[in-house]
């Protein structure tokens, strides 16, 4: 028996993807995960509060960042949406209001890890990052409380820092004002 041949997954699936799911393309196929758990948000939300002051404000910072929670990026037919983006005002001087969607690509993203979706992460999106011009990535576990901060250079990702626990860290591109790893984490920690 022969089986069809499956169509590949369009901008439209992500479109009509129920609304209380994260939806992505990844080489042709949608990508739906439901909204984040509670170690997860906490995780993103409170590093946007901790990186948009100094970053996005200037406020104790030297400011000139565009940072976004979510943003929907559009590499070429990839769809991807990382947790946390930022593009240097240097390289994105304003915010295309008319458009839901950005295919300017930013020179930061961040994923914070959950089990469903590290895989994904690191394999299938990082790839993307780099290839669409992403200068800095940063992979944030807030179950074993690490995080891991990469730079594209080369044509390839490169380990630059990693980071367990609390404590102030300094990480690239933000390491004009260190932000303080233990405010991400909820909970008690993993064995």
């Amino acid at each position: 028996m022969i089986r069809p041949a499956r169509r590949p997954a369009t901008y439209q699936d992500v479109i009509d993807a129920p609304e209380n799911m994260v939806a992505e393309l990844i080489d042709g196929a949608l990508y739906l995960q439901p909204r984040p758990a509670k170690p997860h948000a906490e995780a993103a939300s409170v590093l946007g509060m901790l990186i948009g002051p100094p970053f996005r404000l200037g406020r104790g910072g030297p400011g000139g960042w565009w940072i976004q929670d979510e943003p929907e990026l559009h590499f070429g037919d990839d769809v991807l949406v990382p947790d946390l983006a930022g593009w240097r005002r240097t390289a994105m001087a304003e915010i295309d209001l008319q458009q839901a969607f950005y295919t300017e690509a930013p020179q930061w993203v961040c994923e914070v890890l959950s089990p469903s979706t590290a895989g994904k992460d690191r394999v299938k999106k990082l790839p993307k990052y780099g290839a669409a011009g992403v200068e800095h990535a940063w992979l944030v576990d807030p179950v074993q409380r690490t995080l891991e901060v990469f730079r594209f250079e080369g044509g390839r990702w490169s380990l630059i820092l990693t980071h367990e626990g609390g404590g102030a860290v300094a990480a690239a591109p933000f390491d004009a004002v260190p932000i303080d790893l233990s405010e991400l984490w909820i909970g008690e920690p993993t064995p």
